[in-house]
């Protein structure tokens, strides 16, 4: 267990039950401040916030020390360049120190941090100060055993994003994907930075549309090991079972979570064209959401979890639309390209993504669910980029990137900048799928 602690205070149990009243009452009596001022990392005009992370200190390992307190500096620099609105300051143009001249050298915040151990306890420190202003603008405390000091450093980093934000940082996030550098198509989980790949599956066979529960801690994916393309669900809390949800003859595909996490919206084909279906986590058939001669597949969820976006072949070739879930009325939302697939339902409500074909080219685009003229195309560049999903904070899109030979994750700004290659791993990777840290 991780331990918290912000204004770099400590107290004893009553010391914090007298602190939590205190603090009750006084956001009664006190006026309130001037609201402050986030950065919109997705505006195009904003430049980059230049940040020093000086290696770690601590007691053991004083300001400087390279063997201890630099590989915690490096996690935290790597955690915090991700978000794409931040450069970091390389530690080698002043020796990794705490007292350089920070003016001098551009930057804008630097992030003082120290760690201490007691036996196998570990307790890890960072301040954001304002280089501008020279004045500490946060503080964060994380007490937990040594084996968790990467984890607290990302705590520390994401807590650092959100001074910046007003929301916190995605460095601890995970994404699921399917690899097939053992010969097999097979799903995988790391983190966002590329850390802790893990095996989920073991079919020895194709697996596709790995999707996760809401609170992170379930994956549902389709496989064909039995000869059928069958629906499951594995508690990724542990690594020995994995359940059926549907066996039923036919498509078992693509299921969409509710926001609740109690149903999933999947394609099945039992009953002979594929259509949406409404079922509960036991595979339960709740009700059949489309019918007809078309194809349904690949539903979505609003995060409200009154709509969801999907694509039909109604109107001859697969187009996004739009269902309200409670008159089960359905609108096309695109009209442009050979086709358009994969919608994704941002986390924010505000925009879908999707892939579109154009040109011969598939790239990423994104949309006002509610102004269908708001398409924009956001990847560019060589290649076929296809099946996005969203960041946790709804700022970034991770996708599938096909060519050079390779079929490879990749991630950008929502608004298309600092396109990188998320993972360089062994094999081709596709469907990725982004959700939340699980604490």
């Amino acid at each position: 267990m991780i331990l918290l602690e912000k204004g770099i205070l400590i107290m004893n149990n009553m010391r914090i039950l007298i602190a939590i009243v205190l603090l009750a009452f006084c956001i009664a009596i006190v006026p309130a401040r001037a609201e402050r001022v986030y950065l919109d990392i997705t505006a195009q005009d904003v430049r980059k916030v230049v940040v020093a992370v000086p290696w770690f200190s601590s007691p053991s390992a004083p300001a400087g020390d390279e063997k201890e307190g630099k590989p915690m500096a490096d996690l935290l620099s790597q955690g915090l360049a991700f978000h794409g609105f931040i450069q970091v300051v390389d530690s080698q143009k002043y020796g990794g120190r705490n007292d350089a001249d920070w003016k001098a050298l551009g930057v804008d915040y630097v992030v003082m941090s120290k760690f201490e151990t007691a036996g196998s306890g570990m307790t890890i420190e960072g301040r954001l100060l304002d280089v501008r202003e020279d004045k500490m603008m946060a503080g964060r405390r994380y007490r937990g055993e040594s084996k968790q000091s990467e984890d607290m450093v990302l705590r520390l980093c994401d807590s650092m994003i959100e001074e910046f934000t007003g929301t916190p940082g995605i460095s601890r996030s995970r994404v699921a994907y399917v690899s097939d550098g053992t010969g097999r198509k097979e799903v995988y989980v790391a983190d966002a930075l590329g850390r802790g790949h893990r095996q989920v599956t073991k079919h020895q066979h194709l697996v596709v549309s790995p999707r996760f529960s809401p609170d992170g801690n379930y994956l549902a994916y389709s496989s064909y090991h039995t000869g059928n393309q069958n629906l499951y669900l594995t508690d990724l809390r542990q690594s020995k079972v994995t359940n059926a949800v549907s066996r039923r003859k036919g498509m078992n595909l693509a299921p969409a979570w509710s926001p609740d996490g109690k149903t999933m919206i999947v394609t099945l084909s039992k009953d002979g064209s594929p259509d949406l279906y409404l079922i509960d986590r036991e595979g339960q058939v709740k009700e059949r959401l489309t019918s007809g001669a078309a194809i349904n597949v690949s539903a979505s969820w609003s995060p409200d979890g009154n709509s969801i976006v999907f694509v039909s072949d109604r109107s001859g070739t697969p187009q996004v639309y739009l269902m309200d879930l409670k008159s089960r009325n359905a609108q096309r939302l695109t009209f442009e390209g050979k086709e358009n697939s994969e919608p994704t339902w941002s986390p924010k409500g505000d925009l879908i993504a999707f892939s579109s074909l154009r040109n011969g080219q598939y790239h990423i685009y994104t949309m006002n669910p509610a102004n269908p003229k708001s398409v924009q195309q956001v990847s560019s560049g060589w290649g076929d980029c296809e099946a996005p999903t969203w960041s946790p904070d709804g700022k970034q899109i991770a996708f599938s990137r096909r060519g050079q030979g390779k079929k490879q994750i990749w991630v950008m700004l929502k608004d298309g900048r600092e396109m990188r290659l998320l993972y360089n791993v062994k094999g081709n990777q596709s469907y990725p799928q982004w959700t939340k840290a699980v604490d």
